[in-house]
């Protein structure tokens, strides 16, 4: 009887990637994603980024070779690195450049988060891992998590931020979202809903319950 309950209780707490849990965050373009990043960070979980992930792509000499073959010097900065904001004029301007960049990047991305993951699964000081990916579902990344959470906010609301925060004016942001699915189609994806358009503590609340219902389902204790 014994071994059958250890067995039960193994299955209980077992995970796609382990013992730990994976929680997609994904969200509207500039409806604070990285800030509910944080929200998790500071209840135990282990937040890989990848968007740092897909910078860290941007340097790699293999990807940079591919690229610069297909878009030449004009993608190079005087130090040598890439100037991601061209690369991003590019891509975001026309659908077989971004298909392209993307098939460069995604499998460097793909590789390193799911050594992330696994080396968070045992990192005894880690609760849950998060993986903060806008494009998660467009990149196909959905089978590394085991649960998702949208980050929204009303447009008005985003568009202030990404205003002051990247000087992005109303097209970019329309250019910027066309690139990816549709708000309606993430949340219909999602196993919840943030909504971040008050206080961080408001949005801290959120998260806290997302955290402890998904516990509670799951039987594990974060």
């Amino acid at each position: 009887m014994t071994t059958t309950r250890t067995s039960e209780r193994e299955r209980r707490l077992s995970f796609k990637y382990g013992p730990k849990p994976v929680v997609g965050l994904i969200g509207a373009i500039g409806a604070g994603k990285s800030t509910a990043a944080r929200c998790f960070t500071g209840r135990g979980g282990q937040v890989i980024d990848a968007d740092a992930l897909g910078h860290e792509a941007l340097r790699q000499p293999e990807i940079v070779a591919a690229l610069m073959k297909r878009w030449g010097e004009r993608i190079v900065r005087e130090d040598g690195s890439l100037d991601r904001r061209e690369i991003g004029r590019i891509v975001f301007a026309d659908r077989n450049e971004r298909s392209a960049l993307e098939a460069t990047v995604f499998p460097y991305i793909n590789r390193r988060t799911q050594t992330e993951i696994s080396a968070a699964q045992a990192n005894p000081d880690v609760g849950f891992v998060v993986l903060d990916a806008a494009v998660l579902l467009e990149a196909g990344w959905g089978d590394l998590v085991d649960t998702l959470a949208y980050v929204d906010a009303p447009r008005e609301m985003r568009s202030v931020r990404l205003a002051a925060r990247s000087g992005w004016d109303e097209a970019e942001l329309t250019a910027r979202e066309s690139a990816q699915w549709s708000a309606e189609a993430k949340k219909a994806r999602a196993d919840t809903v943030l909504v971040n358009d008050g206080s961080r503590d408001e949005l801290q609340a959120q998260v806290d319950r997302f955290v402890a219902q998904f516990c509670n389902v799951n039987g594990v204790r974060l």
